[in-house]
């Protein structure tokens, strides 16, 4: 038999229709739940955690705009990409910056709605902005060497650094409501005592300009009743509260497909909660703004340094590339058209800040739901590096460091990407040298091929998990955390950084669809050396050679009450395997003995397309539903006292005809085992 052609062929395709089996199976199979779902809710997060606090006291200095708050609200010369050559198109999903400006802002002519709260009212004009290298980092824009990362202008509500760095207490209220007119194109006067409240809460907060424009902004052009804003601004974050306490139960994601907690408003240039700018994963970036997801790998810590910046109110570290910097990969951001995104070391609190007792508490949730904010999105990659541009050098490709080799990089390709940090003469724009797809070198060659094959469709169980087998990550645990969304699990473990590897992948087993645990049963051709035999364990998923094979058709599923796995299956209760114990080389071929019931014995042609041996003995035999799967493939165990089974390998019969005579003979019987 082997790996023919046409088999692999076969194999290819069907390895791409699991994802959608997983689904379907998981709709209507039986309910499970971990083996460990202790009752519990996530802990209320602080209602301050995302206020900024100055770097040092500030005066309040009346109520006048600073004069130093810098020239960006008024006209200004284009600078913009418009001024530089214009890049070609990166992937094939990847559009022009100029098709992309601003894709999330509204016409003149159009009308913002509660629904729709960052659509510009009639009659609005907002002056030209212009923000730059120069200006947001004191660089000329000749020395920067990504295009997208020089300039950005546009007829917008996008304001400087300088201009959000502001503090609230320097402005008053006066002039932090001066300011909000100016940016967003109003004319509301400081005669509503709610409107006045409302922002001196922003001053009370210690907030900059920045944070109170993030946080007002989506109720700006809506609000009828300043009365009404607190009350709602609670019942936000309340609702976004019990959302994500709903989404945890104990140990367990009960709702993985979670909305980041919080996002990098690019207009504003802060970190500010998800309720506040009412969105949702799915928006469409041509109808809206839409939330940008960003993925890199990160350096080595002594290529990195942890930044203490404004954008995050100075929470906890960023750790950023020492070549880099925020404000121009914000500038980059914006050129490709967002309003939002999406970065780990910004919007995930990260280590060393002063509240490490909450950062434990969030990753629980939010570093497993990391998936959801690139599952259905439009993605942008930086290969080599946050911020850096893209280069190519040798060794890079199979560095640890590489984009390509990240466990957590596996779920962060989306549904279309698109490389971040490219430059006019980098390895995107080299040009293949024959129609097979080479190029001039044998590195630009695999550079160009490993970035065509990212994000396949086409990606069974096993597939994804030998992608894990090539890919490394600082914490061993996170490699186990980073399939969750690729398996397509329904519920997800929590994430416990302490977890050993054998206890993270239990749990994320215990987490998948039935048909996903069957696929681990009746492909995997070794029993469990973990102490489960009927699954592979971590060790054994990532160090031996997988299946090719995806096999449909068996669901193996949990009881909760009495805890045990089990399957309903057909099965062949006694049959003589020989011919398979040896193992020299490629396919082995064997022979299975089963009496019918009137005690006449049957030959089959069998193999093995795997190297474990499977001893001449008799044993019981399991397979899936016959007419539905036409699978060749059975697992081969011990049945046990109680109808516990025990798994000793796999194998198929020979091919077609051999399952068809079993089939004549109607052996087969449908049994319930529980599984050891």
């Amino acid at each position: 038999m082997g790996n023919t052609p046409s088999k692999v062929l076969y194999q290819w395709l069907f390895g791409g229709m699991m994802s959608i089996w997983n689904y379907i199976y998981s709709v209507f199979s039986t309910a499970r739940t971990t083996k460990d779902s202790s009752p519990g809710r996530s802990s209320e997060l602080d209602k301050n955690h995302d206020t900024t606090v100055p770097s040092e006291p500030q005066e309040q200095h009346g109520s006048s705009i600073p004069e130093d708050a810098g020239p960006v609200l008024k006209a200004t010369p284009d600078l913009s990409l418009r001024s530089h050559p214009e890049l070609p198109s990166i992937a094939g999903s990847q559009t022009s910056p100029k098709e992309e400006q601003s894709s999330g802002e509204a016409s003149v002519d159009s009308d913002a709605s509660p629904d729709k709260p960052w659509r510009q009212p009639k009659g609005i004009s907002l002056p030209e902005v212009t923000i730059s290298a120069l200006t947001e980092t004191g660089l000329a824009e000749s020395s920067i060497v990504v295009p997208l990362q020089r300039s950005y202008t546009v007829k917008a509500r996008v304001i400087s650094s300088r201009l959000a760095d502001t503090p609230c207490t320097t402005l008053g209220v006066q002039g932090l409501l001066d300011l909000l007119n100016t940016t967003l194109g109003t004319s509301y006067a400081q005669d509503s005592p709610s409107l006045s409240s409302l922002l001196e809460d922003c001053i009370a907060n210690n907030y900059d300009f920045g944070m109170a424009y993030g946080r007002l902004r989506r109720i700006w052009y809506t609000c009828n009743d300043w009365r009404t804003v607190r009350g709602t601004f609670h019942r936000w974050e309340k609702e976004d509260r019990e959302m994500r306490q709903k989404a945890l139960d104990g140990n367990r994601i009960v709702k993985p497909y979670l909305p980041p907690r919080r996002v990098w408003d690019l207009y504003s240039n802060r970190v500010v909660p998800w309720w506040c700018i009412g969105l949702s994963l799915d928006s469409d970036r041509k109808s809206g703004p839409w939330l940008l997801p960003i993925s890199h790998a990160w350096m080595e810590e002594k290529d990195r340094f942890d930044a203490q910046t404004p954008i995050n109110g100075y929470e906890w570290p960023v750790p950023i590339p020492k070549d880099a910097n925020l404000n121009l990969i914000r500038i980059e951001m914006l050129n490709l058209g967002a309003q939002y995104a999406w970065l780990d070391v910004l919007c995930l609190r990260q280590e060393g800040g002063p509240r490490e007792d909450m950062r434990l508490k969030e990753w629980k949730l939010d570093v497993p739901t990391i998936g959801a904010v690139y599952h259905d999105g439009h993605v942008v990659c930086y290969l080599s590096g946050l911020g850096r541009p893209l280069t190519l050098k040798e060794g890079d490709l199979d560095s640890d460091r590489s984009w390509f080799r990240r466990a957590w990089t596996l779920q962060e390709v989306g549904k279309d990407r698109q490389v971040a940090g490219d430059t006019l003469d980098g390895p995107l724009h080299a040009k293949p040298v024959d129609e097979d797809g080479n190029y001039e070198t044998e590195l630009l060659t695999r550079f160009h091929k490993q970035w065509r094959c990212t994000g396949s469709l086409l990606r069974g169980m096993f597939a994804i998990l030998k992608d894990m087998q090539n890919r490394v990550s600082t914490n061993p645990v996170d490699k186990v955390a980073g399939l969750a969304f690729e398996l397509q699990s329904m519920t997800i473990p929590a994430y416990c950084e302490s977890q050993s590897l054998e206890e993270a992948w239990t749990a994320l087993v215990d987490s998948l669809d039935g048909g996903s645990r069957g696929r681990l049963f009746i492909s995997y051709p070794e029993p469990g050396n973990a102490g489960t035999k009927w699954w592979p364990s971590w060790d054994q998923v990532m160090t031996k050679s997988l299946p090719i094979d995806d096999i449909p058709g068996i669901g193996v599923d949990w009881d909760e009450m009495k805890e045990e796995d089990w399957c309903d299956a057909h099965c062949i209760e006694k049959g003589l395997v020989r011919g398979l114990a040896v193992v020299e080389g490629g396919d082995r071929r064997g022979e299975l003995i089963i009496k019918d019931k009137d005690g006449r014995e049957h030959k089959f042609k069998i193999m093995a397309d795997h190297t474990y041996p499977i001893p001449d003995d008799t044993y019981t035999l399991i397979s899936a539903d016959l007419l539905w799967s036409r699978s060749h493939h059975w697992v081969v165990g011990r049945t046990l006292p109680g109808k516990r089974f025990e798994k000793v390998s796999v194998l198929e019969f020979l091919d077609e005809k051999e399952q068809k005579r079993s089939e004549d003979l109607h052996i087969t019987k449908k049994c319930r085992y529980i599984l050891v």
